[in-house]
């Protein structure tokens, strides 16, 4: 089977992301089940890398609002109001359906088409109609939008609340149009709103060829990292920093690693705002506990499968570990800042004094390797009908 992969964005051979770990993940379990797959997408302007043989370089974009200009923030959103779609996928489709149609098929044929993600079937409708489909929902993005207008205030609150609109239409349109439906935990599955059990699986992920070293050195008790310039990730930092950090002992340091958004301070003396951090998966390594402080949104969160795979001890919330089933021993999960505080400060001295040492995860990473299994066999198997 051949399969053309269209998505916004090209994995890079390092993927730092949520998104573009999630796609290297998906990319490595269909590569194992022999599935000769096609990447079409998009890089941001601002990367200098070459493609891989089997990835089609659309254009080069400004596609994230942290770093662009004002005026192009406006452009997309009076597109936006003129197409009548989402602003998210209206960036997509000024490159023009047209032109990836003729692109696709120069490098066909293709028994089928993964479109990566919703805001992709609502930029490019036509593509689920030519070929038999695969949705990969990283989230219910209409929930996701929904919570991002309620954690925000005034105009940006109603274009989250338009966003909730048009994205929930255009998941509706695409779950009823595709073959199968790839989630990536059983509460989204269950979010989208209709039966979809028989067309639908969930992709219980690992991180492909992760190697988080056990450092010697430790700089933080406690590290938190993350892309916090998305919106959910900027919620849960901001509950960190300014509910739980608080009442953690001056003696706990702790790092935060990732880029923030312009203008986002932090202010305390144990806390290190390190930015983004040349190599993720040492600063991972050099810290005693990983927080995890998701607060809202959907889908799974990567960062929790990366610390958890790694056997490295954490404290979560709720929202943090939606997903995963069983967790080891040493994930620890607390809703209310009290609790989070009080786990983090358990672990971290358990952690000194040799009480608690790193769990075994072998269990955990074979559990998702079968799930991850049978999942990319039964969306297959769907396309061949």
């Amino acid at each position: 089977m051949r399969l053309a992969f269209i998505t916004s964005l090209l994995p890079s051979k390092l993927p730092d992301t949520g998104f573009e770990i999630a796609n290297a993940c998906v990319l490595a379990a269909l590569k194992d089940a022999g599935i000769e797959v096609i990447q079409f997408g998009f890089l941001r302007n601002t990367e200098q890398v070459q493609v891989t043989a089997d990835q089609i370089l659309l254009d080069k974009i400004v596609i994230e609002n942290a770093i662009a200009s004002r005026w192009q923030k406006l452009r997309w959103l009076l597109s936006s109001l003129m197409r009548g779609l989402p602003v998210i996928s209206t960036k997509l489709a000024a490159f023009g359906e047209d032109n990836l149609i003729r692109i696709v098929d120069q490098h066909g044929p293709f028994d089928a088409y993964v479109l990566n993600s919703a805001p992709i079937a609502g930029a490019f409708p036509r593509m689920m109609k030519r070929k038999p489909s695969i949705l990969l929902a990283h989230n219910v993005e209409h929930l996701s939008a929904r919570e991002n207008a309620m954690t925000t205030t005034g105009f940006t609150s109603r274009l989250y609340a338009r966003e909730a609109r048009l994205l929930q239409a255009i998941e509706q349109a695409a779950i009823d149009q595709c073959r199968f439906v790839w989630c990536f935990s059983e509460e989204d599955r269950q979010g989208f709103g209709i039966n979809i059990d028989a067309r639908s699986a969930v992709l219980p992920l690992l991180i492909p060829n992760q190697t988080i070293p056990q450092s010697s050195e430790i700089a933080y008790d406690v590290g938190l990292i993350g892309t916090w310039t998305w919106q959910p990730n900027l919620v849960g930092l901001k509950w960190f920093t300014e509910e739980v950090a608080p009442l953690l002992p001056d003696d706990i340091k702790i790092g935060i690693a990732g880029r923030l958004p312009e203008g986002f301070q932090i202010a305390a003396g144990n806390i290190d705002v390190l930015g983004r951090v040349p190599d993720a998966a040492a600063f991972v390594g050099s810290s005693r506990v990983i927080a995890l402080a998701s607060r809202t949104g959907t889908g799974i969160q990567l960062k929790t499968i990366e610390t958890l795979q790694a056997g490295k001890a954490a404290v979560a919330t709720p929202s943090s570990v939606r997903g995963l089933g069983a967790l080891p021993e040493t994930c620890l999960v607390a809703e209310n800042a009290t609790d989070f505080a009080a786990a983090l400060v358990k672990l971290v001295r358990d952690i000194r004094s040799g009480r608690t040492s790193a769990s075994n995860s072998e269990g955990f990473i074979q559990q998702r390797k079968n799930g991850m299994t049978q999942a990319i066999k039964a969306g297959l198997d769907a396309l061949k009908k």
